[in-house]
């Protein structure tokens, strides 16, 4: 009888060892995806920031271009409009890190934005007043200063969620990510001629 009253209690104890054991790995599980996703809406941020001053940045711009090229009038038209648009995707951040479709209008429209921001730079070239203003090349240095930083935290934000997709997209770490709805998030891809910041100086 003792005997039996001891094998059970062994048997107790291997299920409660293999319980803590359990709950201690998928507690490690799931506080490193818990910080692993903080570390990419913390790179997130660091991606808006650097849009936001972008944006921030553009009337300034408009205005000093618009005092030595009033008639651009399609130009600013479309700077404005493109700004509107990109502002508009900034608003819903919090859904865009897990809806593809919501990170895709993101980038396109900050996509835009930039597009329609060299074709405001290139009027510079007819204007050589505008070329030598102060202002304007306080400006053009900053922004060429931003675009340089879009690009280097656009990168930090990639690493960030590659480290992120890969820890739990691993078996099982998969099934625990699954079951507490962790889901893959979205990398910003490149179009064509994106590996390069946009050219805002013309020396």
């Amino acid at each position: 009888m003792n005997k039996k009253i001891k094998t059970g209690w062994i048997i107790l104890a291997v299920i409660l060892v293999l319980i803590l054991m359990g709950y201690g790995s998928f507690k490690g599980t799931y506080n490193n995806m818990v910080v692993l996703d903080e570390s990419v809406s913390a790179s997130w941020s660091q991606v808006e920031n650097v849009y936001q001053r972008r944006m921030d940045l553009i009337p300034n711009l408009v205005n000093t271009v618009q005092g030595y090229a009033s008639h651009e009038k399609e130009t600013f038209a479309l700077v404005t409009e493109a700004r509107s648009k990109a502002g508009g995707t900034l608003q819903v951040s919090d859904d865009i890190l897990n809806n593809p479709e919501s990170f895709q209008r993101f980038q396109q429209a900050q996509s835009e934005l930039g597009s329609a921001l060299q074709r405001l730079m290139v009027i510079s070239e007819n204007y050589p007043e505008l070329k030598a203003d102060q202002n304007f090349l306080a400006l053009q240095d900053q922004l060429e200063g931003t675009e340089n930083r879009i690009t280097v935290e656009r990168k930090r934000f990639n690493e960030s969620v590659q480290q992120f997709n890969m820890y739990i997209r691993q078996f099982p770490r998969v099934m625990i990510a699954n079951m507490m709805g962790f889901d893959e998030k979205t990398y910003f891809q490149s179009s064509q001629g994106a590996d390069q910041a946009p050219v805002v100086s013309f020396e």
